[in-house]
């Protein structure tokens, strides 16, 4: 179960870190970026992006981040260290909830709506702003979100290394 543990629990940083910085780099760059773009350009970059994104890089993070931090959280009971592994668990959860569930929920029904948009209609400008405002504000906390997962990672490798130091 250790060495298990010692897989699991550097996944789990890695697979939250990306997702964290996934969603980040939409908050501080990309929308930004394409909000200075003409709409019609915006909406048709946007298109492209979210057609994309659908691959086998982005997919473990997204999909695998709960699983594996509640996994991870499961070992880390089992093997004595119910702190750490409530950390991992709580993480897992929130993720779940606050990161894949609400994108499942929210941003995906907007992307497949303006997948359906015509980049060149006269309104162009309009449907992007709306667009964008909304997407922004939960892109916005779903980052949030993956963030504080991060911080129950960090607490649940700190809880780790606490534990061994008390058990070993």
């Amino acid at each position: 179960m250790r060495a298990l543990l010692a897989v699991l629990a550097p996944l789990s940083l890695l697979l939250s870190g990306a997702i964290f910085g996934f969603f980040y780099a939409w908050v501080c760059s990309t929308m930004w970026g394409l909000d200075q773009l003409p709409p019609e350009t915006a909406v048709a970059a946007m298109q492209a992006m979210n057609a994309s994104v659908r691959n086998a890089v982005f997919a473990p993070a997204f999909f695998g981040t709960p699983f594996v931090l509640l996994l991870t959280g499961f070992v880390a009971w089992r093997i004595g260290a119910a702190r750490a592994g409530a950390a991992f668990g709580i993480g897992g959860v929130i993720y779940l909830v606050g990161g894949m569930i609400l994108t499942v929920s929210v941003n995906v029904p907007m992307n497949e709506a303006l997948a359906l948009v015509d980049p060149n209609v006269a309104e162009a400008g309009e449907i992007w702003r709306a667009y964008s405002e909304r997407w922004q504000v939960w892109n916005i906390a779903r980052t949030v979100v993956s963030g504080v997962t991060l911080l129950f990672v960090g607490a649940g490798i700190w809880g780790l290394a606490r534990a061994s130091r008390v058990v070993g």
